[in-house]
C-alpha cells in the first residue's frame, strides 16, 4: 500500500487498496472509505485524499491527471495537495463558520473552496510551464469539505460527485466536457454519444491554464446521507438503478468495492476511483427535526410553479439563497401601498391577503405569494398578515438575481415559468373582463324594463395580483426545459449502449482524458491541442453556425 502520510492527511495512490477513516459529523459518527483501482491501465493518475480538519469536519479530494510522461500523476497529486493545505491554512475560518460565531458566511466557505482551487491550478501550470515534458498537464479535481452539518463542493472536469438521499440518487456536479456541452445545446442526443469523435474531451481542467472557472456548490449534510465522489473511470458505467442499488447496501465498506468491481466488469478502460462518505444516524429526535426540515422546505419550493423545472440541484440552490423568518400571530408581513422586494413561501401557519381591510384569500402552509416583487417595483397590492404564529421562506430580490447570474440554465427556466404563470393570469383577467363587459351590457339594456341580473362572481384574487396560486393548463414545454432533469435518470449522461473511453482511445485530443496503454510516453495536451486545433475549430464553426440559424428562425 502506498500511503503518503502528511499529518493527519491521507492521499492514496495505489491498486485494490480500501482504507477508512471515522469523523464526527453533525453530532454522529461518519466513515469515510476509499477504493480504488487502476483498471488496466499501465500508469495510475487518480488521486484521492482524505484530509481530517477537526472532529466534525473533513476534505474529501479525488483528482484524475492527464498530461504525459507521468505529468498526470504530478498534476492530480500536486492539485490534491495544494487544496489540501490551502484549506488547512484557513482553519479559524472553518471553525469560526462550524462553530456559529464570528463572521464567516457559506459564502465565504464557497469563496476559500474556490480559491483553494484556483491556487492549485496556478501550481499545477507553473510546474508545466517549469517543466516542458510537463507542459499542457492537468487534473480533474472535485473536493467535498464537510462542516459539521453542511457540505461545500469544488468541481472542474469530468469527475462526479453523488448524493444519495431518503431513497434517491442526485448528481451534485454537471460535467464539463465536450459531449456534456453537445447534449445541453441539442445538437447532440444520447443516441449519438458513440459516434462523437472527442468523446472524453473535457472543457475545464486544473493546471492547462493558469486559471480555470470552478464551480462550487453546498447543501445541508442530513443523517444518513451518502456522498459518492469518483473520477470518470466509474461515472460512464453507472445509471440510477446501478447507482441505487450500490449506494443502498448495509456495509459502507462494501460500496466502494463494488463499484471498482462493476467497472471492471464493464470494461476498466480507465483509472477507477471511489471515496464514500456517510453521515450516520443522529439521535433520533434530532435526526426526525432536521430531515423534516429540510424536506419540507424543499418540498414547499417544488410545489411552486416557477420551480417546476429545475432539478434536485436546482431546488437546493435556490433553498441556500433564502430565509426563513417566523412571524407572531397577528404581525403585519406586509402592507399594500408599500414597496418591498421579497417573495414569501409559507412554511407553517395561516396567513390572511386583505386589501383595505377586506379579506381577500387565507394562505396556509405551502402558498406562496410576493413573487411579482422578483419582476417590478410597483406597490404591495395587498396587506399580508399572520393570522396565527406563522413561519416562511423569504427570498429576496437581490440574492434572487444574483444566483441567476450566476445559473444561467436556470434563469431560463424561471423566466419561461414566470411567463407561463403570468400568461395564465392574463387569460383569468381576459375572461373575468369579458365577463365584466358582458354585465354591463345586460344591465344597460335591461335597465329600462328593471329587469334584474345576476353578477358573476368576480375572482377576489385578482384584487392581488401575484398573490395566489394559478395551475397552467396546456402548456408547451420545449426540449430546453429538460436540460439537467432527473426524471429520466441521473444525469443528461445516461448510460447507453457500449459508452465509457472509446476502444481506439490510442492519444490524447484537445483536453482528452482517453490514455493509451501501451504508450506511457504519450504526447502533451498542449502538443495535441495544436494537432487538433483544425477540427476543433470546424466543430465550434459548425455551434456557432447552428446558433446563427436558430436566431433567424422564425
Amino acid at each position: 500500500m502506498n500511503v503518503h502520510d502528511s499529518g493527519a492527511s491521507f492521499i492514496y495512490r495505489n491498486r485494490d487498496m480500501t482504507s477508512a477513516v471515522r469523523h464526527q459529523i453533525a453530532g454522529a459518527e461518519a466513515t469515510v472509505y476509499s477504493s480504488r483501482c487502476p483498471g488496466k491501465e499501465s500508469a495510475n493518475e487518480d488521486v484521492a485524499a482524505i484530509v481530517p480538519l477537526s472532529e466534525s469536519s473533513c476534505v474529501l479530494i479525488v483528482a484524475d491527471g492527464m498530461g504525459g510522461h507521468a505529468a498526470g500523476e504530478v498534476a492530480s497529486s500536486l492539485a490534491a495537495r495544494t487544496v489540501r493545505e490551502s484549506l488547512a491554512a484557513e482553519r479559524d475560518a472553518l471553525d469560526e463558520f462550524e462553530q456559529g460565531h464570528g463572521g464567516t458566511t457559506r459564502k465565504d466557505i464557497l469563496r476559500l473552496m474556490e480559491a483553494s482551487v484556483q491556487q492549485a491550478c496556478s501550481m499545477v501550470h507553473n510546474e508545466g510551464v517549469k517543466d516542458e515534458s510537463k507542459r499542457g498537464m492537468g487534473t480533474t479535481l472535485d473536493a467535498l469539505l464537510i462542516l459539521g452539518s453542511r457540505g461545500f463542493i469544488a468541481h472542474v472536469g469530468d469527475a462526479r460527485i453523488y448524493l444519495y438521499r431518503q431513497g434517491s440518487v442526485h448528481r451534485l456536479t454537471e460535467d464539463h466536457s465536450l459531449i456534456n456541452e453537445l447534449l445541453k445545446r441539442g445538437r447532440l442526443t444520447r443516441e449519438q454519444i458513440d459516434k462523437v469523435q472527442y468523446k472524453n474531451a473535457v472543457t475545464r481542467a486544473v493546471g492547462v491554464y493558469e486559471s480555470v472557472e470552478v464551480d462550487v456548490f453546498d447543501f445541508d449534510l442530513l443523517p444518513g446521507d451518502r456522498n459518492l465522489l469518483c473520477s470518470d473511470g466509474l461515472s460512464c458505467y453507472l445509471d440510477d438503478p446501478i447507482t441505487l442499488d450500490i449506494m443502498t447496501r448495509e456495509e459502507i465498506k462494501e460500496i466502494p468495492e463494488a463499484f471498482i468491481v462493476l467497472a471492471n466488469e464493464a470494461g476498466g478502460k480507465d483509472n477507477i476511483t471511489a471515496v464514500v462518505v456517510r453521515a450516520l444516524p443522529a439521535a433520533a429526535e434530532d435526526q426526525q427535526r432536521r430531515v423534516q426540515d429540510v424536506r419540507q422546505k424543499l418540498d414547499a419550493l417544488r410545489a411552486i410553479p416557477l420551480f417546476k423545472y429545475l432539478t434536485y440541484k436546482g431546488l437546493v440552490k435556490v433553498l441556500n439563497v433564502t430565509t426563513t423568518v417566523t412571524y407572531e400571530a397577528g404581525e403585519v408581513i406586509f402592507r399594500e401601498d408599500t414597496r418591498d422586494d421579497a417573495f414569501f413561501v409559507l412554511l407553517d401557519g395561516l396567513v390572511q391577503l386583505s386589501r383595505g381591510g377586506l379579506p381577500l384569500a387565507d394562505l396556509s402552509a405551502g402558498a406562496h405569494f410576493g413573487e411579482m416583487a422578483m419582476v417590478d417595483k410597483a406597490p404591495r397590492s395587498a396587506t399580508a398578515t399572520a393570522l396565527v404564529a406563522a413561519r416562511a421562506l423569504v427570498i429576496q430580490r437581490a440574492r434572487f438575481y444574483e444566483l441567476l447570474r450566476a445559473e444561467p440554465v436556470m434563469a431560463v427556466k424561471l423566466t419561461w415559468s414566470f411567463i407561463q404563470v403570468l400568461n395564465t393570469r392574463l387569460r383569468m383577467t381576459s375572461r373575468e373582463l369579458l365577463a365584466a363587459r358582458e354585465t354591463i351590457e345586460v344591465l344597460r339594456r335591461n335597465q329600462a324594463g328593471g329587469v334584474v341580473a345576476e353578477v358573476p362572481a368576480f375572482d377576489p384574487g385578482l384584487a392581488a395580483v401575484g398573490a395566489l396560486p394559478v395551475a397552467v393548463t396546456d402548456e408547451l414545454i420545449p426540449g430546453f426545459l429538460l436540460t439537467e432533469q432527473e426524471s429520466g435518470g441521473t444525469d443528461p449522461l445516461l448510460r447507453v449502449e457500449g459508452q465509457g473511453p472509446p476502444e481506439d482511445a490510442d492519444e490524447r485530443r484537445g483536453l482528452d482524458r482517453s490514455a493509451p496503454a501501451t504508450q506511457p510516453d504519450r504526447p502533451s495536451v498542449m502538443a495535441f491541442q495544436r494537432r487538433t486545433q483544425p477540427d476543433l475549430a470546424v466543430l465550434r464553426g459548425r455551434l456557432a453556425d447552428d446558433a446563427h440559424d436558430d436566431e433567424e428562425a422564425p
